[in-house]
Formats: structure tokens, C-alpha cells, sequence
């Protein structure tokens, strides 16, 4: 994998990002994309052996498009500053929860797990489910193996309600969690992480300590039978 040329392109990138310099710079872009497809190829190869839902995935599945999709153009930037990929049963887009893998510059290459912006009626299922399976929540988001690879837990500084959901009282003793509009836990990496020969490894044992949380999100969904979907 070349990915210090993929981070060195991303670091060029934000400093020039135009439609222009992209066309100029094809040939680069198409390299570190093709260094980015690799990491992601080797990351599914190895997660898909314990993890069914991510059976049978392929890069092309799971990578996202670096061109913002802004139709009305309010950002200046066509361009993100990040290459990555969400890695989950359906693919990209499948409204589920999963990881997601993203490369960029100083220090701002992440891991995430779990589910983040969900549509409405993902949201209101997984509120359910965190209200009708509590014990089995706070244990799995207290995991000593998801704190050792995600040490700040899942993330309660994002979006929320202000009040109570529809259906909850103010005194519920979950309300902390229930008023999240993400439930997601994520971590930031390095550069000197990221090209360090063990990042698939890490990037792997991440995915796994998370997988219990993950699976306990998707469960809630409509259609799922089981915690192992």
C-alpha cells in the first residue's frame, strides 16, 4: 500500500481544491485512490471472516465518492478533505449501523462504529431498543475491549434533543442516551499511525471490540431476528 502517498495527495488536495487542479492531477488522485481501495480491501478481507454481514463486500461497495455532493453549491470546496469508506451490510449507504474508515492528514484519520445522522425511524428503533434492553446497553458501551480501542466510549457531545423523545418522560434514566440523534463511538489516528506496519491490524482489532455494540444497534432494526445480523 502506498499510503503515505495517499496522505501526502489528501495534504495537497486541501490546499488546492478546485475542479481545475483535480483535472490536471488525475493521474495522482487515481494513485492514492488506488492506495485507499487497497487498505479497505485488506481491512474487509480480514473483518469478513468472523463478521457475516461483511461477507462478499468488495471496495466498490463500500467506498465512498471524494466529490462532495453539494447540488446547491454552497460549499466552495468540491472536494472532501478525507477518502474513505462505510463498511456495513448493504453496503455505503444501507441504512444500518457499521465502521467507517477515513484517511486524512494530520492526524485525522478516523475510525468510527455504530450509526451516525440515522434516518428517523432508525433513530426512534434504536432509542427502543437502549429503552427496552438497558443492562445490556451500558454494559456492551462500558466494554473493556471497545474502551481499550475507543477510549472516550460512545460519543455524547454530538447532535441531541433538548427535550425528552416522543414516548419518554424527563425522569427516565436513560434520557443522557435517548436524546442522542448518533450513537457512535470513533477514534482518530496519526500519520505515523497510519503508516505504521500494523494499521490493517489495528484498524481489524477496532472493529472487532466494537462489533457487539454495532450488532446491538442493528438488532433493533426492523427485520433483524437476532444480535448476530
Amino acid at each position: 500500500m502506498e499510503l503515505d502517498y495517499l496522505l501526502k495527495f489528501m495534504a495537497r488536495l486541501a490546499a488546492n481544491n478546485t475542479t481545475a487542479w483535480m483535472a490536471e492531477h488525475r493521474p495522482d488522485y487515481q494513485r492514492a485512490r488506488a492506495a485507499c481501495t487497497e487498505l479497505v480491501r485488506q481491512v474487509l478481507t480480514r473483518v469478513a471472516a468472523t463478521d457475516p454481514d461483511l461477507a462478499n463486500l468488495t471496495p466498490a461497495d463500500v467506498m465512498f465518492r471524494l466529490h462532495k455532493n453539494d447540488r446547491a453549491h454552497r460549499d466552495p470546496e468540491p472536494y472532501k478533505r478525507r477518502m474513505g469508506a462505510g463498511l456495513k451490510l448493504g453496503g455505503r449507504h444501507a441504512p444500518r449501523a457499521g465502521y467507517f474508515i477515513a484517511i486524512q492528514p494530520e492526524g485525522q484519520s478516523w475510525l468510527g462504529a455504530g450509526t451516525f445522522h440515522p434516518a428517523p425511524e432508525m433513530l426512534a428503533a434504536i432509542r427502543q431498543e437502549i429503552h427496552y434492553n438497558s443492562d445490556e446497553f451500558h454494559r456492551l458501551r462500558q466494554g473493556p475491549e471497545l474502551l481499550r480501542y475507543f477510549p472516550h466510549g460512545l460519543d455524547t457531545t454530538g447532535p441531541q434533543l433538548t427535550r425528552p423523545p416522543r414516548g419518554y418522560t424527563a425522569d427516565d434514566p436513560d434520557l443522557t442516551w435517548l436524546r442522542l440523534k448518533t450513537f457512535g463511538a470513533g477514534r482518530f489516528y496519526t500519520d505515523a499511525e497510519v503508516l505504521a506496519p500494523d494499521f490493517v491490524d489495528q484498524l481489524v482489532a477496532a472493529i472487532a471490540a466494537a462489533r457487539p455494540l454495532v450488532d446491538f444497534f442493528n438488532a433493533a432494526l426492523p427485520g433483524a431476528d437476532s444480535k448476530a445480523v
